[in-house]
C-alpha cells in the first residue's frame, strides 16, 4: 500500500512540473521582455514557451491596416541567439531577423489588414549542448495614436 502511494505522489508531482516551467516561462516573459516593446503598448498576450536548441515554433496574429505594431522576441539568459521570421498568408517571406544581426525587435506598419505567421528558432551554435533548453517569448505591441 506505502509503494503505491509513494507512486502516486510521485506521478501527481511530475505531472505540475510542465505547469510550474510554463508559469515560469510567462513571468519571464512578463517581467523582461515586455520591456523590449517600449514605447510600444503591450496588447495583453504572453506567448512563451520552453524550446530546446534546433526546435522551431510558429504562431498566427491579425494584424490591421494602418496600425504600428512591434514584435519583440526574447529568450532566456544561457540560450543562443533566437532566429525569427515573419511570413504573409501566402508564405511569402517579410521578414527575418537573421539579416539583422538576430535583432531581438522588429517595428512595422501593414498596408492592408492580414493574418501574419511568425515563426522562431532557436539557433544551433557550434560547441553548444544539444539538449540546452529555455523559454522563448513572443510579444506584441502597438503604437497609440
Amino acid at each position: 500500500m506505502k509503494n503505491i502511494l509513494t507512486v502516486i505522489f510521485l506521478v501527481g508531482v511530475l505531472g505540475l512540473i510542465p505547469i510550474n516551467t510554463q508559469a515560469q516561462c510567462k513571468s519571464f516573459a512578463n517581467k523582461i521582455c515586455k520591456a523590449k516593446l517600449n514605447p510600444y503598448v503591450h496588447d495583453g498576450n504572453y506567448h512563451a514557451a520552453i524550446l530546446t536548441v534546433g526546435e522551431e515554433a510558429e504562431l498566427y496574429k491579425t494584424f490591421y491596416s494602418g496600425q504600428e505594431y512591434r514584435i519583440a522576441i526574447c529568450g532566456s539568459d544561457l540560450m543562443p541567439p533566437i532566429e525569427f521570421r515573419v511570413y504573409d498568408s501566402k508564405q511569402n517571406l517579410i521578414y527575418t531577423n537573421k539579416d539583422n544581426d538576430y535583432s531581438q525587435i522588429w517595428d512595422f506598419k501593414l498596408e492592408s489588414s492580414q493574418q501574419l505567421k511568425v515563426w522562431v528558432k532557436v539557433v544551433e551554435q557550434e560547441n553548444q549542448p544539444d539538449a540546452l533548453n529555455g523559454c522563448v517569448a513572443i510579444m506584441f505591441g502597438f503604437k497609440n495614436k
